[in-house]
């Protein structure tokens, strides 16, 4: 049985205090009022006049009833501008919760996937794996009810996240108003819960069986359930995953669309969720835990690593030269935001989810090194969060971004929590599922 160390476990609650101060200080240090956007406009002011001083004096002009209804034009205009940046401003925290909240989340849900993927296959290299499978999915109910917190907080207009949840912003907006009917507050909390409730209903299925496969080893019945389990999630899982991609994620630009998002987002779900596996494989090794975990376990868990990665390049490539080459203006500005504003984190994560793993990963005795293993593995999680920082980032706060303390305080809480729901859930049962039917070929699985 596994024992969580006091190290580890104070640590995770240490970075959890650490992030909940930190993001608590960002909600309450964001603007609440346009007087307020002024004057950190003002304080960050360096050189030269004011906006609003240059503002006063191009409307200094002869005529005053003319000046003075140029006046009026331009403070409105200030005001709708200065509105907009304090949406923004008080989206900053918001959205640094919802990154890294979906961040985590996405990782256990893929995580379950690949699970799911074993069973489906009847693969007979990773049950020796499967109870580090099971451990990472456990954070798939809190994160679940994390992601829902946020969604109906966002339902109920306590924040800007979905521009489309604004009646003002749809009042005037035609191609707002023609998807309502998909768009709209009601539905899409309900389609929210349907895909929790879905996978974690799942979840727990899979892991009953997998439990009960241990008591009661004369016999395949469970294994077998496993197996339709894992066949019919996959299948609900494919329809649900697109949907939710669309809902969370693409509804953010809700002019914007692709008919790529939904693979796009699965891929760095499933590259995220397999590099997670390996790390948590090789510490577990390290601490004396998975004795048949040998070098070609974590070979294949590299192989899979490179795999995804590759693509995800692909589908990134993809979906950027499509729309790019087509040029039509409503695609096509997704990318000019993120190029203009977000150049070096949109750039710099493909370096990282791309460059890095071609460089550590591609060599087949890379693979079978921990520390290569663990390099790659740090720089693809760090890529892929950066993916999900780009993808919401321009859609909330536009370019008042910087990666500063909600990201980080965000990252920590998160980060931390994961840590401490998924260590936890592998001290409660033995790390070996014995009565599974292929474990003699997962013990002595060498190439």
């Amino acid at each position: 049985m596994y024992t969580l160390s006091s190290k580890l476990k104070l640590t995770a609650i240490i970075f959890m205090i650490v992030g909940a101060i930190g993001l608590i200080y960002a909600f309450i240090a964001a603007p609440s009022t346009i007087e307020e956007v002024k004057e950190m406009m003002a304080d960050d002011a360096s050189h030269g006049s004011s906006e609003m001083e240059i503002v006063d004096q191009d409307v200094q002009i002869a005529d005053p009833d003319h000046a003075e209804a140029e006046h009026i034009l331009v403070d409105d205009h200030d005001n709708e501008h200065y509105e907009h940046l304090l949406h923004q401003l008080q989206n900053k925290p918001w959205a640094a919760l919802y990154i890294a909240a979906f961040f985590f989340f996405m990782i256990a849900l893929g995580t379950l996937v690949f699970y799911a993927l074993q069973y489906a296959a009847q693969a007979g290299w990773s049950p020796v794996l499967f109870r580090v499978m099971e451990g990472i999915t456990a954070y798939l109910l809190p994160g679940s009810i994390i992601i829902f917190i946020i969604l109906l907080l966002s339902g109920l207009h306590l924040n800007h996240l979905f521009i489309w949840m604004d009646p003002e912003i749809v009042a005037h907006d035609e191609i707002i108003q023609a998807k309502s009917g998909y768009l709209n507050v009601t539905f899409f909390l309900i389609r929210a819960l349907i895909y929790l409730v879905g996978w974690n209903l799942f979840r727990y299925l899979l892991r009953r069986n997998s439990l009960r496969i241990d008591e009661d080893s004369t016999n395949n019945r469970w294994f077998k359930q496993n197996f339709k389990l894992s066949a019919g999630f996959l299948v609900f899982f494919m329809v649900t995953e697109s949907m939710m991609s669309w809902d969370w994620i693409m509804s953010l630009d809700p002019h914007w669309f692709s008919t790529l998002f939904g693979w796009y987002v699965l891929s760095s779900m499933i590259v995220s969720a397999i590099t997670v596996i390996a790390l948590v494989s090789i510490y577990l090794k390290s601490r004396g835990y998975l004795e048949y975990v040998n070098d070609s376990h974590i070979h294949d868990l590299a192989k899979f690593m490179f795999g995804f990665s590759i693509f995800w390049t692909y589908l990134w490539f993809s979906q950027y030269m499509l729309i790019w080459y087509s040029n039509i203006p409503e695609e096509v500005t997704y990318f000019v935001t993120r190029i203009e504003d977000y150049g070096l984190p949109f750039f710099g994560m493909v370096v990282m989810n791309f460059v890095f793993p071609i460089l550590l990963l591609m060599n087949s005795d890379y693979k079978r090194v921990n520390l290569f293993v663990i390099m790659a593995g740090i720089i693809v999680l760090l890529g892929h969060y950066l993916d999900i920082f780009v993808m919401v980032m321009p859609a909330t706060v536009g370019e008042s971004w910087f990666i500063g303390i909600p990201e980080i305080s965000a990252m920590l809480l998160f980060g931390g929590l994961f840590v401490f729901v998924v260590f936890n859930a592998l001290t409660k049962v033995p790390l070996l599922q014995k009565g599974n039917p292929f474990i003699k070929e997962s013990k002595h699985f060498h190439y």
